[in-house]
């Protein structure tokens, strides 16, 4: 794999909409701070998780993306010990000291941004107080990584208004232990990774055991990313999130006793099947099974993409993921099966999976141009008989890391 070096991306082209965020925000900013001297403005997209989907925490590799959308940071050096927090997404007005930074419940989403500042610090990075409004432009609830992408906003901010010296790797590393550590919710680094390491039309191969990454193009051609949202609010508690876990980690323990792994995606799917009669649990098998078959079809993928290859072929492997995920790892739920199938029934969608935890959330299919609005009315009417409300859905194209925008 190949390790670019940090990569400033700086003064990005706006769009329309952008442009007209931007401009409703800085009003805004006015309004609540009553200042717009020496106005700043930066961006950190969402991602979403193209195939790879829990074998983060089994040592596997994993294709997300960064998106173009995202959240907004209108920002400042306000020359003085406070840090002033503000949002066009919700009331709340939060001001803090930078020497006293506490997690309060109180203070919802501003924790994020109060995280990262916190971890910098105790880094040895030297933060002054600033103004800082964000104009969040990813749907709430969707599981394409709002926090994540709070946080690496809000790195983007400090680093750069108080000239600091922070590797985009560090900075990923600080944004994931903010979240773990401050905030309290145990995630995974893929979502810091894949937001911090965005790359337009490419994916980021991302092994999770070691932090290796490439940028992997992708020519989607005549076809698009479409995410559908169910509507369900994500449903996997702590408990069966924990209780897969321990599942695999029981796998593994079995295997361990027959061959020399750290992982179970240290296994080829040849290799586990001349294993699996040493598990003799069917959950246990199924769930190993899932973790890596799964660990393949990223590989797969990825080669397929290197070639250039039909993107139906990577579209079968996002189907076969989501068979994967509903059989054997028993993580969709009837919205997200319904939803992935009525989708499947279009013709022009060359794949279409469940993304992200499960139980609810999202669906991503790769669609071709001409077959997207006949897709959104007939998935919205087959989905509403079937489960009770409609689903959402989100036109999607693969963007940039965080960077400063043009102002």
């Amino acid at each position: 794999m190949i390790y670019p070096a940090k990569s400033s991306i700086r003064s990005k082209a706006m769009t329309h909409e952008s442009a007209q965020i931007i401009k409703e925000a800085v009003n805004l900013f006015e309004k609540r701070f009553r200042t717009t001297d020496n106005l700043r403005v930066f961006f950190a997209p969402g991602r979403v998780n193209i195939i790879g989907e829990h074998i983060d925490y089994n040592g596997g590799v994993v294709l997300p993306c960064a998106l173009t959308f995202g959240t907004y940071a209108i920002a400042r050096d306000n020359g003085s010990d406070k840090i002033r927090l503000a949002s066009a997404n919700f009331e709340q007005f939060v001001e803090v000291e930078t020497g006293r930074l506490v997690n309060e419940p109180a203070h919802d989403w501003a924790n994020y941004p109060k995280g990262v500042v916190d971890v910098f610090q105790k880094a040895g990075y030297a933060c002054g107080g600033f103004d800082m409004l964000v104009s969040g432009t990813i749907p709430s609830g969707a599981g394409l990584s709002s926090s994540a992408s709070i946080e690496l906003v809000t790195a983007e901010v400090i680093t750069t208004l108080f000239s600091l010296n922070v590797s985009r790797i560090e900075m990923i590393k600080l944004c994931q232990k903010a979240e773990n550590n401050f905030v309290k919710v145990n995630c995974g680094i893929m979502d810091q990774f894949a937001i911090g390491m965005g790359k337009k039309d490419n994916l980021v191969l991302i092994n999770c055991n070691t932090l290796a990454y490439e940028h992997v193009p992708c020519n989607l051609k005549s076809y698009s990313l479409l995410i559908a949202n169910t509507n369900k609010t994500r449903g996997l508690t702590d408990s069966k999130y924990n209780e897969r876990r321990a599942e695999c980690d029981k796998a593994l323990a079995l295997l361990r006793l027959h061959a020399g792994i750290d992982d179970l995606c240290s296994l080829s799917v040849a290799e586990f099947e001349n294993l699996e009669k040493f598990i003799d649990d069917p959950v246990l098998k199924r769930r190993a099974r899932h973790v890596i078959s799964e660990n393949e079809r990223v590989k797969l993928a990825v080669s397929l993409l290197k070639k250039d290859e039909s993107i139906l072929k990577v579209g079968d492997l996002m189907n076969e993921s989501h068979r994967s995920l509903r059989e054997d790892y028993e993580v969709t739920g009837k919205e997200l099966d319904t939803l992935v199938q009525a989708m499947r029934t279009i013709d022009g969608v060359a794949g279409a999976r469940m993304t992200g935890a499960g139980f609810g959330g999202c669906a991503v299919a790769m669609v071709r141009n001409d077959c997207i609005n006949q897709l959104k009315q007939q998935v919205t009417s087959d989905y509403t008989e079937r489960i009770g409300y409609p689903p959402a859905f989100y036109d999607v194209a693969i963007g940039d890391g965080p960077g400063e925008l043009d102002f």
